[in-house]
């Protein structure tokens, strides 16, 4: 059957250049119709990329030369059968998400060259395209090995140069993944192994797994304030207060913990001055809370609400973001006070 290309169509600078074109029109549609943008997500998206590329491409080479496919394929969009478009989106202040399979299963046959156009769908939406082996930091696990996308990484910070091999060849591979998991397997320390999450969790994880022990100082601490960030009942008296954090180390940082409880509870009782006053005898839960409140605070303002509202379960938002926080620690904290230490006055 005649191909529906044109093989004349195979030059990087004027696609580069149709590209550079697409995205400069749709940041401009964007920035005057953000509401209309922020409802193209998934498919939509790909349908007006699609669009805007064909009115691009007008009177260029690549004129009735794009074609969307459908279904599970990679990429999104093809274009004189040679070029390839992927399109990924975020939907928080970031430029970074979770790609396509390493393996490639799906790649559409005869595609040699794919960039990755990213949508960042939150005011002020941004679109950005790059060489897709460009933008390709790491290798994380959702169901399968699949990429990690940063639009920022400078010349030389890809997954591809800490490998040794460019992203073509490591493509062709017969087993790819395994060349990748014997990168991560040359890098583990003690207390370290690889892992595989086969199961229907949606989110990134690491591909290493670490014990708690083999953390540094600093770690330790980091993951400690988001603890409290995330999981408010950390200061409570519930007997699984510990659960959600156990399984969110496991599952989304990679990290296992045989004890929590000794991480934030261990030491008995501090004491605690505010105000020129002396609270003793206070639990040291509270203690470690009270030393973090202000790098607490921090994190709580960074935090996209939908990402707190998925771990406080219930409604947040921006202006009332750390008000939400302070009610859920006082709440649960009330439970656990044994002193006359006033909590209100201590957390807000």
């Amino acid at each position: 059957m005649k191909s529906l290309f044109n093989l004349d169509t195979r030059d990087d600078a004027a696609f580069e250049a149709l590209l550079q074109k697409t995205v400069d029109v749709m940041n401009r549609e964007a920035l005057a119709c953000p509401k209309m943008y922020a409802g193209l997500l998934g498919s939509k998206l790909e349908d007006k990329v699609v669009e805007v590329l064909r009115q691009c491409a007008v009177d260029t080479c690549f004129e009735h030369q794009i074609m969307k496919y459908s279904g599970q394929r990679f990429p999104d969009i093809v274009v004189g059968g040679y070029y390839g478009v992927e399109v990924k989106t975020t939907k928080y202040n970031h430029w970074k998400s979770t790609g396509s399979s390493v393996a490639e299963g799906t790649r559409v046959e005869g595609v040699e060259r794919v960039y990755l156009l990213f949508g960042k769908m939150c005011e002020p939406i941004r679109f950005v395209c790059k060489l897709y082996e460009e933008c390709l930091s790491e290798v994380v696990v959702t169901h399968s090995p699949r990429y990690q996308v940063d639009m920022n990484l400078s010349k030389g910070e890809t997954i591809f140069d800490k490998l040794g091999i460019p992203y073509n060849e490591l493509r062709r591979q017969p087993n790819p993944i395994r060349t990748i998991l014997g990168y991560y397997r040359s890098r583990l320390k003690e207390g370290e192994e690889l892992w595989w999450l086969d199961n229907d969790n949606l989110r990134a994880s690491n591909l290493v797994i670490r014990m708690w022990s083999s953390l540094s100082q600093k770690e330790k601490r980091a993951y400690r304030i988001k603890g409290f960030v995330f999981f408010p009942e950390l200061l409570s008296k519930r007997s699984d207060k510990f659960n959600r954090m156990a399984v969110w180390l496991a599952t989304r940082e990679g990290i296992v913990c045989p004890s929590l409880r000794d991480v934030f509870s261990a030491g008995g009782k501090v004491c605690i001055v505010k105000d020129g006053e002396k609270y003793p005898g206070v639990s040291k839960v509270i203690g470690r809370l009270y030393r973090e409140l202000s790098t607490i605070k921090e994190l709580v303002q960074h935090v996209d609400c939908d990402e707190l509202q998925e771990y406080w379960m219930c409604p947040v938002d921006n202006e009332s973001k750390w008000e939400t926080w302070c009610r859920l620690a006082i709440k649960h904290l009330e439970t656990i006070n044994t002193t006359r230490i006033p909590l209100e006055k201590l957390i807000r």
